[in-house]
Order: structure tokens, then sequence, then C-alpha cells
């Protein structure tokens, strides 16, 4: 799974990148440490506006929630079963693209998970890169507030991530810069799933898991 992850470029970079305007520069300051649990702002695009890169919440929640307790569940959501999740199943269509240059994983060093290995996983150089996700506008019932939510897309891990995430073996689907337009623009969902990859390479950073 991916629940922590890294943007450590300026709004220019993602702008020149990405060749997107960003609506809210302020949003999207420089971060090493990006913690999924404490549903954060994150720099998205998406198919409705191509060339905008705007703030959604990460933990997608669906049209028909009566609260967000649901988020909690939503970080993530496998390729694999996104038609029939029924928190996914009505946003297939709504693509998006995460912007980051980074995500972090712990290797199970043993056999309960008391001592882990922390990697860091990206491009070479730091580079940016956008993860596959979906988006949904949610309207909070008792405030009448319009909120903007994403998930991360995963698949089956590749060999290297295997070896990281040696317990659950999922990884992000990160896209090919090429393929970026594709994605948003509705080519087929499976096209993205293992064993579609990108050449990641990874990092250790520590010993002993804590959140962030």
């Amino acid at each position: 799974m991916c629940f922590h992850i890294k943007q450590t470029f300026t709004a220019k970079a993602m702008t020149q990148r990405f060749d997107a305007e960003i609506t809210s520069d302020f949003l999207f300051t420089p971060q090493d440490q990006i913690n999924g649990f404490r549903f954060p702002l994150l720099p998205v695009i998406t198919q409705q506006a191509p060339t905008l890169i705007q703030p959604f919440a990460w933990g997608l929640i669906p049209g028909w929630a009566k609260n967000d307790e649901i988020r909690k569940m939503t970080l993530n959501a496998k390729i694999e079963t996104l038609q029939e999740k029924p928190a996914f199943k009505e946003v297939v269509s709504q693509r998006c693209l995460v912007i980051a240059n980074g995500f972090y994983e712990w290797q199970w060093l043993d056999s309960k998970g008391k001592k882990k290995l922390k990697y860091e996983i990206g491009f070479e150089k730091e580079a940016l890169f956008a993860f596959a996700g979906l988006y949904s506008h949610w309207i909070d019932g008792h405030t009448g507030n319009l909120k903007s939510t994403c998930t991360l897309i995963t698949t089956v891990a590749n060999e290297l991530m295997s070896s990281i995430h040696n317990i659950k073996k999922r990884m992000p689907v990160i896209l090919q810069q090429n393929d970026e337009q594709s994605w948003l623009n509705q080519a087929p969902i499976t096209n993205f799933a293992y064993p579609y990859q990108v050449p990641l390479i990874t990092r250790k950073v520590s010993e002993n898991y804590r959140l962030f």
C-alpha cells in the first residue's frame, strides 16, 4: 500500500513539469514527509481540468457518504477491484494525477513486524512524477461545504517492491510520463496494472517504524 509520500519541489517546478497552472501556490510548500492518515491536501490534476494543479484531500470520500469516516479506508484503491468496491465504482472515470517525487515503505525484518527498515522510493535525481489516482467531490451534509478528495491506485508489487513491501506486496501505480495523458483520457484501467511499471530506485532511510 502507499500511505506516506514526499513532494519537495517548488510550485514553479511543478507547473513547468506538468505544463499546468497552480490554483493555490501557498498550499503546496515542499514537504519531506506527507502522512496520508492526516488527510493532507495534495497537488492534483484531474481529467476535468487538465491544465490546473488543484488541492485535493488525500482519502477519497464518495458522494453518497454520510460523513468523512470512510477516508481512513480509501487512501488507496486496488486497481483489480475498482469497479466492484462501492467507494470507487462510481468514480472510476474520474481520473487524476497526484504529484509527488517519492514515497516510503517499510520492509519487515522479523515475522511480527517489530523491526522494520524504512525505504524511500522514487526516480533518479528525485524527479517529479504522477501517481495514478481517482477523485471525488463530496458535500458535507452538516455544513454544506464541498470537499474535493482523492485516492492513490495500487497494483501488485513488482520484483523490486516485493522485496521491500514484503508482507502485502503492493505498490502504487506510478505513471510513465508519456502515459499521464492516457490515464486522464480514460485509457483502459487494466493497461496500468502489473506488469505495467516504471524504473524506480530505492534508498534505505532508517530502521524501526514510526509515524511522521
